[in-house]
């Protein structure tokens, strides 16, 4: 058993050689991936309770998702109890806290690294938003930046800005950085208000939420914005062939993107090194919503910081 030191907590790897994904790569490819990029993904994790997606036999195997934090959790591993089930049921979520979060929890056959919306300290209120957007079937690649291009438009109409970025399979993510100052509630009706002025000029983007409806369509998804729904957030790999990545971009290169699957386990760290973190500076912006909820038919107004 393969003992390891991460920025000063030791951990206990297991079973490295398995095959996580069937072009070979293993378990422990996607801790050491892990590892390296770990400096850039817990910039937007840290503080963030987790939502465990493992894999313990790889992507072909059987899967199960975990939001209670396993028994045999080193000590150094912080927790945050959160309330569900209006305060009926409490789960102790893991906390994002540095690199060795992520290694531990690659080691527990954690793929993705997926999170919710708002930091432990201030549960209630998120700092991001986020639209997803979701090709159907019988849409094209070109079909989704066209919408997030209309997204990036519209956004910025309301003073608003979005980041975006690959959502490591066929879709695009775009973040809105917040005030954490709104309710779940309200973000997610900020983030429907935007949608549905997108669908009311672009045939090809829907709001519609039945799926055997959306062909030929992109699916712009305000919902991920719900209380306890999770984001696979900037560098998460994803449990499809191929390791890709959710890889954040800058307006331009998704504007000319043809093939997100080029942005995978072997690839991203490379470019960061190469070219830097497009999502730098994402928290240096704040943002509100209150246009955007008068919109959406809730009153605007004032907030005391």
């Amino acid at each position: 058993m393969p003992r390891v030191l991460v920025d000063g907590r030791e951990l206990d790897l297991t079973n490295v050689d398995k095959t996580y994904w069937p072009d070979g790569r293993t378990k422990g490819d996607l801790i050491a991936y892990y590892s390296g990029v770990g400096e850039y993904a817990v910039r937007y994790l840290d503080g963030r309770p987790v939502v465990m997606s493992r894999y313990p036999d790889g992507i072909s195997g059987k899967h199960f998702y975990q939001k209670e934090c396993p028994e045999s959790a080193p000590e150094w591993i912080e927790t945050v109890p959160v309330a569900h089930d209006n305060g009926t049921r409490i789960v102790n979520y893991v906390v994002y806290r540095g690199v060795e979060t992520l290694v531990w929890l690659a080691n527990l056959g954690c793929i993705e690294m997926h999170a919710l919306l708002a930091r432990a300290d201030r549960l209630e209120f998120p700092d991001l938003a986020v639209l997803d957007l979701d090709p159907a079937a019988g849409t094209t690649f070109r079909q989704v930046t066209a919408v997030a291009l209309l997204v990036q438009t519209l956004l910025g109409e309301f003073g608003l800005a979005g980041f975006p970025k690959t959502s490591g399979a066929t879709g695009v993510h775009i973040f809105i950085p917040l005030e954490p100052v709104y309710t779940y509630r309200e973000v997610t009706q900020a983030m429907e208000a935007a949608a549905r002025l997108i669908t009311n000029v672009c045939d090809f983007a829907t709001t519609e939420r039945v799926v055997d409806r959306r062909a030929g369509k992109v699916y712009i998804d305000y919902l991920q914005n719900t209380f306890g729904k999770s984001m696979a957030f900037p560098y998460s790999v994803r449990p499809l062939p191929g390791a890709p990545v959710s890889t954040p971009l800058d307006w331009p290169e998704l504007a000319n993107l043809e093939d997100p699957s080029r942005f995978n386990m072997r690839t991203v760290l490379e470019r960061l090194q190469n070219r830097g973190d497009p999502y730098a500076g994402l928290f240096r912006r704040r943002y509100r919503l209150e246009p955007l909820l008068g919109l959406g038919g809730v009153p605007a107004r004032a907030k005391d910081m």
